[in-house]
């Protein structure tokens, strides 16, 4: 089967994701973006970057083309935020609502949406709503990025590699109301809450709340994280392997919370998302969650 992943945005992390998937020869890239020639531009540079062994391709497109694509990433941005990501959400809307209908228009019914664009709770819900795509066909990835800079932050406090970090996942909004469940991460095995203490729990939120403004002050906006979280989604879907994750979906009744795109555990596969996983959480981390999911509904 011939499959195809189509990039709407030719930035720093769209770029990134299209490099990985090239160079891995994961399937055939397509790129699009509002300025052609900067598409074009990014398909020669990272076409080079493909093996010689390998027969996928990369190419510059348009939307028209999207009816080939089985796999669709929307990593568009109007401005950068510096404030917090909900600062561009205006424009973001704007963008996002001309995508869902030329999406809607042009693209194959069983493509995969795979949102990366801040604010990425509200916009994935707004994308569902403008485009009407099922629900199991779309998703926001970030809470994987989180989750992963939990991850290192734990592995960083216990002076070990990240591989001895397990269950480290962040629920919630891609924001300052994020939910990191410490409940669930062990270091060797061992439950996490029995290795800290109250001030060191609230010292590693804070760091991961804080994580993006640190690493904007050292090196402007971030873009490899994210993308590897993103190829490692479309890798899943493509290859079929079952993988899970934490990203924002349409919720409809889970953790209590309905009609609310919000980041929770789910498993990917080739049908999209396969299943939303309802885990135990302990009653600061219910409220915490429900809190950050009031924060998304004033967007929505």
């Amino acid at each position: 089967m011939v499959y195809l992943i189509s990039i709407i945005g030719s930035g720093r992390v769209g770029t990134a994701i299209a490099f990985l998937a090239a160079s891995t020869s994961l399937d055939d890239i397509s790129l699009i973006n509002r300025t052609s020639t900067k598409a074009q531009g990014e398909a020669l540079d990272i076409t080079n970057s493909i093996s010689k062994n390998s027969s996928v391709s990369v190419v510059a497109s348009n939307f028209s083309q999207l009816i080939n694509a089985d796999v669709i990433v929307i990593s568009v941005s109007a401005t950068t935020y510096t404030i917090d990501r909900y600062q561009m959400f205006s424009g973001q809307k704007l963008i996002i609502k001309s995508i869902a209908q030329k999406i809607k228009k042009y693209a194959n019914p069983d493509a995969k949406i795979l949102l990366v664009s801040n604010p990425v709770d509200p916009l994935t819900y707004f994308f569902q709503q403008e485009a009407s795509w099922p629900q199991n066909q779309i998703m926001g990835i970030a809470s994987s990025l989180d989750s992963s800079r939990f991850r290192f932050l734990l592995a960083k406090k216990f002076g070990v590699p990240q591989s001895a970090i397990s269950d480290a996942m962040v629920l919630g909004a891609h924001d300052d109301t994020m939910v990191p469940i410490f409940s669930h991460a062990k270091n060797k095995g061992t439950p996490i809450l029995n290795l800290l203490n109250e001030s060191q729990v609230k010292k590693i939120t804070h760091d991961l709340l804080d994580y993006w403004k640190v690493m904007r002050n050292l090196k402007g906006p971030s873009s490899f994280g994210i993308a590897k979280n993103t190829f490692d989604v479309i890798s899943s879907i493509i290859k079929n392997n079952k993988t899970c994750i934490s990203a924002s979906v349409l919720l409809n009744g889970q953790y209590g919370l309905s009609d609310i795109c919000l980041g929770v555990p789910i498993t990917v596969n080739q049908k999209g998302v396969n299943d939303i996983l309802e885990i135990d959480l302990n009653e600061n981390e219910m409220k915490l969650l429900h809190n950050s999911a009031a924060t998304v509904r004033k967007f929505i």
